[in-house]
């Protein structure tokens, strides 16, 4: 976990103060890059514990290419519920451009099928690629989320935007690329989602799980975490847990949350941050 505490500390030490579409400021720096061996452990933060089964679940319902957030309701989880119209809806955020990418002459396509496909038949391709930043549904910045999605808009755009996929010696690698990241709260939840996948996409096409690498844009702290940064980076990090499946599921979309075991997670405890919506 140093990497992510070395992030936190750099936005501190080095950050500049700005303003941002919540109101709420934030201290920011821009262009970094953290990076984790996937061999030495599961990076599921250790300086404060975290919700495995959202992050989880949230997976899992991108991967259904679902919008709504009844899923995630009915399974406990509610990370998405500030932003939805009260009938649940999203509208195309990730699992919509995950799943059904809508081109120009209105065929969908795929991208989580085409990747996988791929990365069994043309390994060395550099075309391994999943995009969640379709600018024809981006969301009017005059109008909220929920008015967005009752539009048939995204509520919000896609914070991490690219996923590429690269297949050396065996291994797969994924470098995730994030145009906005809140480094308190979101950023522990995306890298545990995307080590998460790389480990599926692994499993399915037959190498073992290789680099996670995280590549930044705007990378910030919220004006009120301060004093919860202050909190984590004074704490020793903990060794990372290991990530098991109980299964091998026929494809990519057939995981369940019970397929998931977390061996020997040890985590300092919970530091509490209010989302700012």
């Amino acid at each position: 976990m140093q990497p992510y505490l070395d992030l936190l500390a750099d936005i501190m030490a080095n950050g500049v103060d700005k303003n941002d579409r919540t109101g709420t400021g934030t201290r920011s720096v821009f262009g970094r890059q953290i990076r984790y061996n996937l061999a030495d452990g599961f990076p599921l933060l250790t300086t404060k514990k975290l919700h495995f089964k959202s992050i989880a679940y949230e997976l899992l319902w991108f991967l259904r290419g679902d919008t709504n957030i009844k899923y995630l309701n009915d399974h406990g989880v509610t990370i998405w519920d500030e932003w939805a119209t009260p009938d649940g809806e999203l509208g195309p955020v990730y699992g919509a451009q995950w799943r059904n990418w809508l081109g120009p002459d209105g065929t969908c396509y795929d991208q989580i099928e085409i990747l996988v496909d791929g990365l069994k038949r043309k390994p060395d391709s550099r075309r391994h690629v999943v995009s969640a930043w379709n600018v024809g549904f981006l969301p009017d910045e005059t109008i909220g989320p929920r008015e967005n999605a009752a539009a048939g808009r995204m509520a919000l755009p896609p914070c991490h935007v690219l996923y590429q996929f690269y297949v050396a010696n065996g291994k797969l690698s994924c470098m995730m690329t994030q145009r906005s990241a809140d480094c308190f709260l979101g950023v522990p939840y995306n890298q545990a989602s995307v080590a998460l996948l790389t480990h599926m996409l692994a499993q399915q096409c037959g190498f073992e799980p290789g680099e996670l690498i995280m590549s930044f844009g705007d990378v910030h702290v919220y004006r009120n975490h301060f004093a919860q940064v202050e909190l984590q980076l004074g704490r020793q990090p903990l060794p990372l847990p290991q990530l098991q499946f109980g299964r091998r599921p026929e494809s990519i979309f057939d995981y369940r949350f019970s397929d998931f075991e977390l061996l020997n997670y040890q985590a300092h405890p919970h530091i509490a941050g209010a989302v700012s919506v």
